[in-house]
Parts: C-alpha cells; structure tokens; sequence
C-alpha cells in the first residue's frame, strides 16, 4: 500500500523536480525566439500530471483483463500517451497560441514532465518506502535520466508530426497525428518492454539508444522552428 506522509511526498517532490526543471529549462530553450504565454505552460504542466491520476485504475483494470505482457505494455503506453494527449487536447490545443510549428510539441514536452514528475513521485514513494536519502536521490536521477526522457520524447513525437502539418489541410493533420501517436506509442512500448525484460538490466545500453533517438529528436526540433521562421517571414512579405 502507498504511504501518503505529507513530509515524504514533500521530499520526493523535491528530488524529483529538480531534474524536471532542467528538463524544462532545456526544451523550452527550443521556443526561445516566441515563448509561450507561462500561465498556459503552467496549466499544461499541471494536467500533465492530473492525467497520472486517471492512467493509473486503466492501467490496473488492463493488467487484469490482459495476460500477454507484450500486449499489456503496448496498452500500458497507449494508455499514457493518450492521456497526456488530452491533457494537452483539453486547453492549449484550444487556445490561438500555437502560432507556429514548434509550439506544438512544446507543449505536448510539458505535459509529458507534469507526468513523469507525478509518475516519478509515486514511484520512489512506492519503491519500498526509502528511508535512505542517498538511496532516493539515486533512483530519482536513474528515471531522470530514463522514463523522464523517455515521456518527453515519446510525446514529443506527436507534436511535431502536429507541427510538420502545420497549415496543411485538415485530412492530413488527421493523418500526421495519427502517425505521431503510433509512433509515440511504439517508441515508448519498445523501451518499456527491453528495460521490462532485462530486469533492469543493461539500463545503460538502453539509455544510451533512448538519447539517440533524443538527439535525432533535438535535430527535428530545429527544423520545426526553420519553418516557424519561414512561415513568419512569408506574412511579414504579405504584409
């Protein structure tokens, strides 16, 4: 059962935001050029985080009724990735902020730390109730450095497969979002299912080939905000 002391939750609050705000200083480094508005990535945060509470019973109910455990980390992933979807669905995506292409997975990578932040802090308060700070602070950089990563990325997808369809017709925005959620989806049951494998094993290995694909994620991030630049340039010519 999960102890819910306010002074434990507190301290692995603190271990796990830490590295969440370096998360979110690093991406938000990326919309240098037009930030968006604080009030809205702080809402988004928070829903992120709002959607651990509902993926949690889904994610129970599938592990009863699911008995392949391949099967039950692609529903595991699904689950999440659409949750965080919505958590991003249900403010920013109606609001006339996302005024370039780079803005959408912006936000989808804030909604994605609000998860993990949340996710993270239940983890360590569920992981045999740790006493040892110096225990606490290890495990929190290891899902610092794995599953934080892993939903940002992950998520990051579908917003710039969003954002690659920036202006295009409403058919293919359908298309590229369907896309970015298979492949969200994909990449975050293919590292769930190799670090559920190992063991915890060779978590280094995996790691090493989550930043890979991160990396290959930064590059595209960059072109994302190529366009944005192109498309600002072209109403300025209109103008």
């Amino acid at each position: 059962m999960i102890n819910f002391d306010l002074k434990t939750i507190g301290f692995y609050f603190l271990i796990v935001l830490v590295p969440v705000l370096i998360w979110l200083w690093f991406w938000l480094k990326e919309d240098n050029d037009h930030p968006e508005p604080k009030g809205l990535l702080f809402f988004t945060f928070v829903l992120g985080m709002l959607a651990v509470v509902f993926v949690l019973p889904i994610e129970k109910w599938a592990k009863g009724i699911i008995s392949d455990n391949t099967s039950l980390i692609v529903a595991w992933a699904a689950t999440e990735e659409i949750m965080k979807y919505l958590a991003v669905a249900l403010i920013a995506l109606q609001t006339n902020y996302l005024e370039e292409p780079i803005d959408y997975p912006i936000y989808f990578i804030i909604a994605a730390l609000g998860f993990a932040t949340l996710e993270n802090v239940l983890f360590l308060n569920q992981a045999g109730g740790l006493d040892n700070a110096t225990v606490s602070l290890l495990t929190g950089n290891l899902r610092f450095f794995g599953a934080t990563l892993l939903h940002s990325v992950s998520s990051g997808i579908i917003g710039v497969m969003m954002g690659l369809a920036f202006q295009r017709s409403k058919l293919i925005k359908i298309v590229y979002f369907v896309a970015g959620l298979i492949g969200a989806i994909a990449l975050h049951s293919i590292f769930n299912f190799f670090i559920m494998k190992n063991s915890g094993q060779d978590f280094l290995k995996i790691f090493a080939l989550l930043w890979v694909f991160s990396i290959i994620f930064i590059l595209i991030l960059e072109k994302l905000r190529r366009l944005g630049h192109r498309y600002n340039y072209q109403l300025i010519a209109k103008s």
